[in-house]
């Protein structure tokens, strides 16, 4: 179904366009135009630069609901039981998730200085909104206060998006079972680690 038809009664709905900028950006990645947008979506070049000002804008609005909806994937495939296998277990899988996306790829592929980049940024609003969903899985190792509560633990989700990346943004390796099972086991021990103060009691 294209984006067209899914949100034909509304084309200037913030679903619509979002939705149409992520189904282009699954192919051609940082490459998408706002009159590519606008022609997939029927919409007017003008109607978007009045809404979002640029480009950049939308491609952000795309790669953010694309990461909420990876940890969403993973949550589906490999729920979090609020114990540190469960969080290693599900957040790996969002790893998993992420190589493997095609929007991954393409921007790879459009983009590869923009990529790079992406493995060693400190702050950046995509990274930002990563930081929050791990903060929110971690919350049950400190039931009073979560992350908050411990100053230790409050460290420790950027430590594990600074560890994810390399596995996460590494869509060469997708197909080669050996390399994926490398990078994700290699992760899934650099996670144990950062949480092991967390292990007694909660497992």
């Amino acid at each position: 179904m294209s984006s067209r038809s899914a949100f034909g009664h509304n084309p200037h709905s913030t679903g619509h366009v979002i939705s149409t900028a992520r189904a282009l950006m699954r192919a051609d990645g940082l490459d998408v135009s706002l009159a590519a947008i606008a022609r997939d979506g029927g919409i007017t070049r003008n109607f978007l630069y009045s809404n979002w000002k640029s480009v950049s804008a939308l491609h952000l609005h795309a790669l953010k609901a694309e990461l909420a909806e990876a940890f969403d994937t993973a949550a589906w495939a490999r729920p979090s039981d609020g114990t540190v296998r469960g969080i290693a277990e599900h957040l790996t899988e969002v790893v998993r998730v992420v190589r493997r996306h095609p929007t991954t790829a393409a921007v790879a592929r459009s983009s590869p200085e923009a990529f790079r980049a992406a493995h060693s940024a400190t702050e950046a609003p995509l990274m930002q909104v990563a930081t929050e969903r791990i903060s929110d899985l971690l919350h049950p190792l400190c039931p009073h206060g979560g992350v908050w509560g411990d100053p230790a633990l409050a460290s420790r989700p950027w430590k594990i998006l600074w560890a994810a990346r390399p596995a996460a943004l590494c869509p060469e390796a997708v197909g080669d079972r050996t390399r994926e099972d490398t990078l994700d086991n290699a992760f899934a021990e650099l996670l144990r680690d950062l949480l092991a103060p967390w292990t007694t009691g909660t497992q």
